[in-house]
């Protein structure tokens, strides 16, 4: 009855082993993809104001944003890196 208990416990340990997935070992240096929600947080970070669009290009989003003052900007955040650029 021991033994039988043992290889159990051994087979479900190793199952279990082999059922998780490592998704650092496939690419460790990729990163996820800035979304729009973050493309946003991100352009508010370097102007405060409302957001009032956002469109998506291929390589960036463009952030529109009313400041307080009235003055419209326009926010380049470039999707794979975060990085913010006005127009």
């Amino acid at each position: 009855m021991r033994i039988l208990l043992s290889l159990t416990f051994i087979a479900c340990t190793s199952f279990a082993s082999f059922s998780q997935v490592d998704t650092t070992a496939t690419n460790p240096t990729a990163k996820a993809e800035v979304s729009k929600k973050k493309a946003v947080i991100l352009a508010k970070k370097t102007i405060n104001g409302k957001t009032l669009k956002i469109s998506e290009q291929t390589d960036f989003y463009t952030v529109r944003i009313l400041k307080s003052d009235g003055h419209v900007v326009d926010l380049h955040i470039n999707k794979k890196t975060g990085e913010v650029k006005k127009d």
